[in-house]
């Protein structure tokens, strides 16, 4: 009698022990499942990155709307960044309307890659970049500066001020990240960066040497120059030093002609095909004139909130022609000489974000008078931008060029 209920409990155990090894059986399946799902979502996120590039190519990048996006962060914050410049710090200087952070730009046929910065110090290890050009490159080497320095512990970046040259270096990827003073590309009286606002000025339209010294090494060189040329530039032929030279006015198409024409053959000649890349910046739009989207004469961006809905805007400051110059400039290159010069062409675009300026939201280096406090408008910035803001997409372009195309 007593082997019975032995015999029953040692099967009713084994019994206990199928099941738990079933159970255990069917543990270890969820958690390679759950393993598997877990490493194919981790891969299709990153799966894009390949897609990015191939629609990338074959799409065109610069067609396409700003999208309100309030749920995705501005890719650094304006107020944290070391090395902000008081021109674009607008939060600093009072903007309490912020939905100008939250404009994302989306390309009818093709998203752009986010902007990594990781990845981008990665790209840049032992390279330099140099931003040539006026206070716009220099708007968008902030933004660069910014966006990256957010991934670098302090005792391993810095920015370093010399002339016209200032430069950020990333000590860890051994990246240098430059910006050098040139609104006119070419010899100008307007090359000191503080000290440019003269009466008369005056361009070398075939002297470019004194500058191309400083960024003939450079890995990645990004170009701009378009609003100085827009003065009456009269035209020097011949040293500042001579007392034989030669003044003349030639108009303001023939001498930024003349002007791209010395960049590209200076370019032709000097450029390492095989290690820079190098990349031309269209003209940044301006937004002084309120009649262009509707506001009475004599308005612009100032109280400005939201940007053109219009596709079809262009503005009256935007000269078209000469776009068309740094177009055929950049053609012959590379049709002609070999040379592949990348457009980074954020002109229409950026035409429609006429309340991304800095505005009244930046720092005054002159004291205001009553007049201009009575009429903010009449010191309103329309040229400039904000940071975070517009130039962290021109940027977000220079990216997906380095990476994808």
């Amino acid at each position: 009698m007593n082997g019975r209920p032995i015999l029953c409990t040692s099967l009713k155990n084994k019994g206990m022990g199928i099941q738990l090894s079933f159970q255990l059986l069917i543990a270890i399946i969820t958690a390679v499942l759950v393993i598997t799902v877990l490493s194919m979502s981790r891969w299709i996120s990153e799966a894009p990155k390949l897609v990015e590039k191939h629609s990338l190519s074959s799409c065109n990048s610069y067609s396409g709307k700003w999208v309100f996006d309030n749920q995705s962060q501005p890719l650094y914050n304006g107020t944290n960044c070391s090395f902000m410049d008081d021109g674009m710090a607008c939060q600093k200087y009072g903007r309490k309307n912020l939905d100008y952070l939250y404009w994302k730009w989306q390309p009818n046929d093709c998203d752009l890659p986010r902007f990594n910065a990781t990845t981008m110090l990665e790209k840049l290890r032992s390279k330099r970049v140099v931003y040539v050009g006026d206070s716009l490159n220099r708007n968008q080497w902030v933004s660069m500066v910014c966006i990256l320095e957010l991934q670098i512990p302090n005792h391993l970046k810095y920015v370093h001020y010399n002339g016209s040259l200032v430069t950020f270096k990333a000590i860890e990827y051994n990246a240098t990240i430059d910006f050098y003073w040139a609104p006119l590309l070419v010899e100008s009286n307007c090359d000191d960066p503080s000290y440019h606002r003269v009466d008369e000025r005056i361009v070398r339209v075939n002297s470019i040497e004194k500058h191309a010294r400083i960024w003939k090494d450079a890995d990645v060189l990004v170009f701009n120059s378009y609003l100085w040329w827009r003065l009456n530039l009269k035209v020097l032929w011949g040293s500042f030093e001579s007392a034989n030279a030669k003044y003349e006015y030639l108009g303001m198409m023939r001498t930024y002609e003349l002007g791209l024409q010395t960049w590209a053959d200076w370019l032709d000649t000097h450029v390492n095909r095989t290690k820079t890349r190098v990349f031309f910046v269209s003209m940044s739009p301006t937004h002084n004139r309120g009649e262009d989207w509707g506001k009475a004469n004599g308005q612009n961006c100032y109280n400005e909130t939201e940007p053109i809905s219009n596709l079809e805007y262009w503005g009256s400051e935007s000269d078209s022609e000469m776009m068309k110059l740094v177009e055929v400039a950049v053609q012959k290159l590379n049709e002609k000489s070999g040379l592949k010069v990348e457009l980074l062409n954020i002109t229409q675009l950026s035409e429609y974000r006429k309340e991304g300026h800095s505005s009244i939201y930046r720092k005054h280096w002159d004291p205001l008078t009553k007049e201009q406090l009575a009429n903010p408008s009449s010191y309103a910035d329309c040229i400039h931008w904000c940071l975070p803001g517009v130039p962290d997409v021109w940027n977000q372009f220079l990216y997906a060029h380095l990476l994808y195309l």
